[in-house]
Protein backbone atom coordinates (compact mmCIF):
# COMPACT_ATOMS: atom_id res chain seq x y z
CA UNK A 1 0.00 0.00 0.00
CA UNK A 2 1.65 3.56 -1.16
CA UNK A 3 2.22 5.94 1.30
CA UNK A 4 2.23 9.61 1.78
CA UNK A 5 5.96 10.79 1.10
CA UNK A 6 7.96 13.79 1.60
CA UNK A 7 7.83 16.70 -0.73
CA UNK A 8 4.37 14.86 -2.37
CA UNK A 9 1.03 16.64 -3.37
CA UNK A 10 -1.56 15.36 -1.66
CA UNK A 11 -5.53 16.23 -1.71
CA UNK A 12 -7.79 16.08 1.97
CA UNK A 13 -11.50 15.57 1.15
CA UNK A 14 -13.84 15.40 4.31
CA UNK A 15 -17.01 13.36 4.29
CA UNK A 16 -18.76 16.24 2.44
CA UNK A 17 -16.50 16.00 -0.23
CA UNK A 18 -15.20 19.37 0.88
CA UNK A 19 -11.47 19.36 -0.34
CA UNK A 20 -8.14 21.06 -0.55
CA UNK A 21 -4.44 20.57 -2.09
CA UNK A 22 -1.26 20.66 0.09
CA UNK A 23 2.25 20.13 0.23
CA UNK A 24 3.78 17.75 2.33
CA UNK A 25 6.60 20.50 2.85
CA UNK A 26 4.73 23.43 3.81
CA UNK A 27 4.54 25.05 6.77
CA UNK A 28 1.60 24.44 9.01
CA UNK A 29 -1.16 26.53 8.51
CA UNK A 30 -5.49 27.20 9.13
CA UNK A 31 -7.45 26.25 5.98
CA UNK A 32 -10.97 26.84 5.83
CA UNK A 33 -13.43 24.32 6.84
CA UNK A 34 -10.48 22.01 7.92
CA UNK A 35 -8.54 23.97 10.81
CA UNK A 36 -4.99 23.90 11.49
CA UNK A 37 -3.07 21.84 8.97
CA UNK A 38 0.34 19.89 9.51
CA UNK A 39 1.45 19.07 6.60
CA UNK A 40 4.58 17.12 7.48
CA UNK A 41 2.26 14.75 10.10
CA UNK A 42 0.48 13.27 6.45
CA UNK A 43 3.51 11.68 5.82
CA UNK A 44 3.75 8.41 6.42
CA UNK A 45 -0.05 7.46 6.24
CA UNK A 46 -1.40 5.31 4.01
CA UNK A 47 -3.24 6.89 1.00
CA UNK A 48 -6.68 5.86 0.79
CA UNK A 49 -7.26 5.28 4.33
CA UNK A 50 -9.85 7.43 6.52
CA UNK A 51 -7.72 9.78 9.20
CA UNK A 52 -8.13 11.88 12.11
CA UNK A 53 -8.20 15.77 11.31
CA UNK A 54 -9.30 17.75 14.55
CA UNK A 55 -13.00 16.61 14.91
CA UNK A 56 -12.94 15.85 11.54
CA UNK A 57 -12.89 12.23 9.69
CA UNK A 58 -11.07 12.78 5.94
CA UNK A 59 -9.42 10.57 3.59
CA UNK A 60 -5.82 11.52 2.28
CA UNK A 61 -4.98 10.66 -1.30
CA UNK A 62 -3.10 11.79 -4.44
CA UNK A 63 -4.76 14.60 -5.94
CA UNK A 64 -6.95 13.61 -9.11
CA UNK A 65 -7.20 16.25 -12.10
CA UNK A 66 -10.89 16.94 -10.36
CA UNK A 67 -9.32 17.52 -7.08
CA UNK A 68 -6.85 20.16 -8.55
CA UNK A 69 -9.91 22.00 -10.72
CA UNK A 70 -11.85 21.57 -7.44
CA UNK A 71 -8.94 23.35 -4.98
CA UNK A 72 -8.75 26.54 -6.92
CA UNK A 73 -9.22 30.00 -5.30
CA UNK A 74 -11.44 31.68 -7.58
CA UNK A 75 -11.15 35.43 -8.16
CA UNK A 76 -13.10 35.24 -11.79
CA UNK A 77 -16.13 33.17 -13.49
CA UNK A 78 -14.07 29.99 -14.19
CA UNK A 79 -14.97 27.42 -17.34
CA UNK A 80 -16.66 24.74 -15.26
CA UNK A 81 -15.84 21.13 -16.23
CA UNK A 82 -18.98 20.82 -18.51
CA UNK A 83 -17.53 23.33 -20.76
CA UNK A 84 -13.61 22.16 -20.65
CA UNK A 85 -14.69 18.52 -21.47
CA UNK A 86 -16.20 20.06 -25.07
CA UNK A 87 -12.80 21.97 -25.41
CA UNK A 88 -10.49 19.40 -25.03
CA UNK A 89 -12.68 17.11 -27.52
CA UNK A 90 -13.40 19.60 -29.59
CA UNK A 91 -10.09 20.29 -29.91
CA UNK A 92 -8.43 17.68 -30.10
CA UNK A 93 -6.07 18.38 -27.23
CA UNK A 94 -3.49 15.86 -25.79
CA UNK A 95 -0.67 14.94 -24.33
CA UNK A 96 2.26 17.20 -25.78
CA UNK A 97 0.28 19.65 -27.37
CA UNK A 98 0.76 23.39 -27.54
CA UNK A 99 -2.16 25.31 -26.46
CA UNK A 100 -2.91 29.33 -26.72
CA UNK A 101 -4.90 30.32 -24.00
CA UNK A 102 -6.59 34.04 -23.97
CA UNK A 103 -7.62 34.95 -20.29
CA UNK A 104 -5.91 33.28 -17.84
CA UNK A 105 -8.94 34.39 -15.13
CA UNK A 106 -8.12 32.46 -11.81
CA UNK A 107 -6.80 29.43 -13.97
CA UNK A 108 -9.38 27.21 -13.94
CA UNK A 109 -9.20 26.18 -17.50
CA UNK A 110 -5.44 26.09 -17.48
CA UNK A 111 -5.08 23.71 -14.76
CA UNK A 112 -7.01 21.30 -16.47
CA UNK A 113 -5.22 21.93 -19.80
CA UNK A 114 -1.91 21.56 -18.30
CA UNK A 115 -2.34 18.10 -16.90
CA UNK A 116 -4.23 17.36 -20.56
CA UNK A 117 -0.59 17.99 -21.85
CA UNK A 118 1.69 17.27 -19.58
CA UNK A 119 4.71 16.58 -19.21
CA UNK A 120 5.79 17.53 -22.82
CA UNK A 121 3.19 20.00 -23.93
CA UNK A 122 2.42 23.01 -22.80
CA UNK A 123 -0.15 25.86 -22.48
CA UNK A 124 0.76 29.36 -23.01
CA UNK A 125 -1.64 31.72 -21.43
CA UNK A 126 -2.03 35.54 -22.42
CA UNK A 127 -3.59 38.06 -19.34
CA UNK A 128 -3.21 41.68 -19.79
CA UNK A 129 -4.59 42.09 -16.06
CA UNK A 130 -1.59 41.97 -13.58
CA UNK A 131 -4.17 41.03 -10.85
CA UNK A 132 -5.29 37.80 -12.16
CA UNK A 133 -2.44 36.69 -13.21
CA UNK A 134 -1.04 36.86 -10.07
CA UNK A 135 -3.40 35.44 -8.73
CA UNK A 136 -3.89 32.28 -11.23
CA UNK A 137 -0.37 31.58 -11.01
CA UNK A 138 -0.62 31.07 -7.16
CA UNK A 139 -3.29 28.68 -8.14
CA UNK A 140 -1.50 27.10 -10.35
CA UNK A 141 1.65 26.51 -8.05
CA UNK A 142 -0.87 25.62 -5.11
CA UNK A 143 -2.23 22.78 -7.26
CA UNK A 144 1.20 21.54 -9.28
CA UNK A 145 0.94 22.22 -12.36
CA UNK A 146 2.52 25.97 -12.73
CA UNK A 147 5.84 24.04 -14.69
CA UNK A 148 3.69 23.08 -17.53
CA UNK A 149 2.40 26.63 -18.30
CA UNK A 150 4.03 29.74 -18.98
CA UNK A 151 2.15 33.17 -18.65
CA UNK A 152 2.70 36.42 -20.85
CA UNK A 153 1.24 39.58 -19.47
CA UNK A 154 -0.32 40.63 -22.89
CA UNK A 155 -3.10 41.54 -24.22
CA UNK A 156 -4.16 38.46 -27.01
CA UNK A 157 -6.08 40.76 -29.07
CA UNK A 158 -2.83 42.55 -29.19
CA UNK A 159 -1.41 39.54 -31.34
CA UNK A 160 0.12 36.17 -30.61
CA UNK A 161 3.88 35.61 -30.71
CA UNK A 162 3.91 31.64 -31.39
CA UNK A 163 3.49 30.05 -34.38
CA UNK A 164 2.43 26.23 -35.32
CA UNK A 165 -0.17 25.85 -32.15
CA UNK A 166 -1.88 22.94 -31.72
CA UNK A 167 -5.05 25.40 -30.10
CA UNK A 168 -5.85 28.58 -29.60
CA UNK A 169 -8.67 28.88 -26.58
CA UNK A 170 -10.25 32.23 -25.85
CA UNK A 171 -12.08 33.22 -22.84
CA UNK A 172 -12.17 37.16 -23.42
CA UNK A 173 -14.88 39.42 -23.46
CA UNK A 174 -14.16 40.69 -27.23
CA UNK A 175 -12.57 37.31 -28.90
CA UNK A 176 -13.51 38.50 -32.56
CA UNK A 177 -10.42 40.55 -31.88
CA UNK A 178 -8.14 37.60 -31.34
CA UNK A 179 -9.19 35.49 -34.25
CA UNK A 180 -6.79 36.78 -36.94
CA UNK A 181 -3.77 36.40 -34.60
CA UNK A 182 -5.41 32.80 -33.99
CA UNK A 183 -5.55 31.65 -37.72
CA UNK A 184 -1.65 33.14 -37.97
CA UNK A 185 -0.88 31.33 -34.90
CA UNK A 186 -2.33 27.71 -35.66
CA UNK A 187 -0.83 25.32 -37.51
CA UNK A 188 -2.66 23.71 -40.08
CA UNK A 189 -6.00 21.32 -38.76
CA UNK A 190 -5.18 22.97 -35.42
CA UNK A 191 -8.33 24.74 -33.64
CA UNK A 192 -9.89 27.78 -32.17
CA UNK A 193 -12.30 27.88 -29.32
CA UNK A 194 -14.18 30.59 -27.91
CA UNK A 195 -16.07 30.87 -24.30
CA UNK A 196 -18.77 33.67 -24.67
CA UNK A 197 -21.57 33.85 -22.23
CA UNK A 198 -23.60 36.69 -24.41
CA UNK A 199 -24.83 35.07 -28.02
CA UNK A 200 -24.49 38.60 -29.33
CA UNK A 201 -20.50 37.73 -28.60
CA UNK A 202 -20.76 34.08 -30.40
CA UNK A 203 -22.65 36.51 -33.44
CA UNK A 204 -19.18 38.88 -33.90
CA UNK A 205 -17.00 36.04 -33.49
CA UNK A 206 -18.75 33.60 -35.96
CA UNK A 207 -18.65 36.58 -38.32
CA UNK A 208 -15.14 37.15 -38.00
CA UNK A 209 -13.73 33.33 -38.16
CA UNK A 210 -16.13 33.55 -41.83
CA UNK A 211 -13.50 36.55 -43.08
CA UNK A 212 -10.38 33.90 -42.65
CA UNK A 213 -9.75 30.54 -43.53
CA UNK A 214 -11.51 28.34 -41.22
CA UNK A 215 -13.74 25.23 -41.16
CA UNK A 216 -16.40 23.12 -39.23
CA UNK A 217 -17.37 26.06 -37.77
CA UNK A 218 -20.12 25.47 -34.62
CA UNK A 219 -21.52 26.74 -31.64
CA UNK A 220 -23.08 24.86 -28.47
CA UNK A 221 -24.20 24.98 -25.25
CA UNK A 222 -23.62 22.34 -22.86
CA UNK A 223 -26.24 21.67 -20.24
CA UNK A 224 -25.47 19.34 -17.10
CA UNK A 225 -27.86 17.74 -14.94
CA UNK A 226 -26.97 15.26 -11.96
CA UNK A 227 -29.65 12.15 -10.56
CA UNK A 228 -30.36 11.94 -7.06
CA UNK A 229 -30.30 8.11 -6.28
CA UNK A 230 -31.22 7.45 -3.05
CA UNK A 231 -32.66 3.53 -1.42
CA UNK A 232 -36.58 5.16 -2.21
CA UNK A 233 -35.14 5.67 -5.70
CA UNK A 234 -33.88 7.94 -8.76
CA UNK A 235 -34.80 11.31 -9.79
CA UNK A 236 -33.34 14.15 -11.48
CA UNK A 237 -31.60 16.85 -8.87
CA UNK A 238 -33.72 20.29 -9.32
CA UNK A 239 -30.66 21.82 -9.07
CA UNK A 240 -29.67 21.82 -12.81
CA UNK A 241 -26.45 23.29 -13.70
CA UNK A 242 -27.78 25.41 -17.15
CA UNK A 243 -26.34 28.18 -19.24
CA UNK A 244 -22.79 28.95 -18.16
CA UNK A 245 -21.27 30.03 -21.90
CA UNK A 246 -21.32 29.16 -25.34
CA UNK A 247 -18.83 27.77 -27.10
CA UNK A 248 -17.90 28.23 -30.34
CA UNK A 249 -15.10 25.87 -32.56
CA UNK A 250 -13.32 26.14 -35.95
CA UNK A 251 -10.64 24.67 -37.27
CA UNK A 252 -8.05 26.11 -39.36
CA UNK A 253 -7.40 25.30 -43.24
CA UNK A 254 -5.05 27.46 -46.29
CA UNK A 255 -8.18 28.01 -48.47
CA UNK A 256 -12.22 27.61 -47.92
Amino acid sequence: MKKVGKGEVVVLLDEKWKRCIIHTDDEPRKIKGFGVVYPKKLVGLSYGEKTTLGTKQIWVLPPSAYDRWGSLKRKAQIILPKDAAQIIVNCSIVPGNIVVEGGIGSGSLTTILAQIVAPNGRVISYEKRRDFMDFAIKNLVNVGVADYVKVREQDITSGIDEREVDAVVLDIPDPWGAVEHSWKALKVGGSIASYSPLISQVEKTVNELKKYPFIEIKTIETLQREMVVSKYGTRPSFDMLGHTGYLTFARKVLKT
